[in-house]
């Protein structure tokens, strides 16, 4: 038996300060899906795997069980507006921020407010209580050279001191 409460467990997560992420997948009908995230992890680097947990109920979730494929869109610090739209139940997200299609499956890269995205072949997938854990096989990367927003508190945050290592370029937007 546990003792400890969601509302215990939700407090003391969220004294870890992480990065955000928007997730992204095509479901079968090629209608894209989308939500924030900021439990995920690297794995291994041979092959190059990461981690995310999803809850059961979600419709990004839904989409990724059917195309197999996904995307985890680091978001950089000019982006909170973007990570609380896709934390939200808003039925027009993708009109609403700049994305393309990935290179090998097509799902969305949020070229305007992501800083790095990898995207990612499902290899595995372990339900674990309300949320499943999705292993990706990373295929492809971009990266700006953006600063990383950053969660922890329940608020949003950049990264102290600004900068970032230089790296390819993700954006297509003139100035990104």
């Amino acid at each position: 038996m546990n003792g400890v409460t969601g509302a215990e467990y939700r407090a003391l997560m969220s004294a870890f300060p992480t990065g955000v992420a928007v997730v992204t997948a095509l479901d079968a009908a090629g209608q894209p899906h989308g939500m924030t995230c900021t439990s995920l992890s690297s794995v291994t680097v041979d092959p190059p795997t990461l981690l995310v947990c999803l809850d059961v109920r979600s419709g990004t979730l839904a989409a990724i069980r059917a195309g197999g494929w996904f995307a985890v869109n680091l978001l950089h610090e000019d982006a909170r507006d973007v990570a609380e739209l896709f934390a939200a139940p808003v039925p027009d997200r993708f009109r609403r921020t700049a994305s393309r299609p990935s290179p090998t499956a097509g799902v969305p890269w949020l070229t305007g407010a992501a800083m790095a995205v990898a995207e990612c072949r499902v290899s595995r997938r372990i339900g674990a209580g309300d949320h499943d854990v999705v292993f990706g096989e990373v295929v492809t990367t971009a990266h700006t050279g953006d600063p990383p927003l950053l969660y922890g508190h329940r608020r949003f945050c950049a990264w102290p001191g600004g900068g970032s290592a230089p790296a390819a370029a993700l954006a297509t937007e003139p100035g990104r």
